[in-house]
């Protein structure tokens, strides 16, 4: 009987670190999966987006560089795009450095479209908007 006695706080001690074990993995299972959904998918989606823009660049479009660079598709190239910037000024770029397109030929209307932000504190009030 008293080994009976003496061995129960050791079985008791595993149990414990089991289901501390336990805890931990489910833990760390569920901060990789809150990763994986806030940061690592939404960055892939972006990613395949931009290389799809990327890929359909063609000539007049309207896009802007990661350099700030405004202007028109003149030529497209394997990995190159030339840019008209201005009456006889030409530029050649990376076809990465192309941040976004304004706007496609035959087409009107932006590309991306930014929305205002309505309510903004900084913003004044038009007229007829104070309440007065």
């Amino acid at each position: 009987m008293n080994t009976l006695f003496t061995s129960l706080p050791v079985i008791q001690a595993q149990a414990e670190a089991s289901g501390q074990l336990m805890t931990t993995l489910i833990t760390f299972g569920a901060v990789f999966l809150i990763m994986y959904l806030l940061i690592i998918r939404p960055q892939n989606k972006q990613k395949k987006e931009l290389q799809k823009m990327i890929e359909t660049l063609q000539k007049n479009d309207k896009v802007i560089t990661i350099g700030g660079v405004h202007g028109t598709v003149v030529s497209t190239r394997d990995n190159t795009v030339v840019i008209k910037v201005d009456e006889g000024c030409k530029i050649e770029f990376s076809k990465s450095a192309v941040a976004t397109v304004v706007s496609r030929e035959g087409s009107e209307k932006p590309v991306e479209k930014i929305e205002e932000k309505k309510g903004d504190k900084n913003e004044e009030p038009k007229a007829g908007e104070n309440g007065k």
